[in-house]
């Protein structure tokens, strides 16, 4: 690899300001803020809007929509209109 041209890749904490979850991993994002970590060490902090802790795919609270529930609705508001449209012929 080539000196100086690579950023810094260390540890950084991150934190998801949803649900207050907090993970440590190696990254190479820097912050000005920084947390005392469990092992007492000190790490850069950079909040977090979604992670894994928070997302509806992740935690299993995802919606899910009734592709019939559709269909039904597509019929409802234009199959009617192909049908006035044949009638009137």
């Amino acid at each position: 690899m080539k000196k100086g041209i690579h950023p810094a890749y260390s540890y950084v904490v991150f934190r998801d300001t949803s649900c207050g979850t907090t993970f440590r991993i190696r990254s190479t994002c820097t912050s000005k803020q920084t947390i005392v970590w469990d092992d007492g060490n000190t790490y850069p902090l950079i909040d977090l809007d979604v992670s894994s802790a928070s997302h509806p795919f992740y935690t299993g609270e995802q919606r899910r929509v009734s592709a019939e529930g559709r269909v039904a609705r597509f019929q409802q508001r234009f199959g009617l209109v192909s049908r006035r449209s044949s009638d009137a012929k």
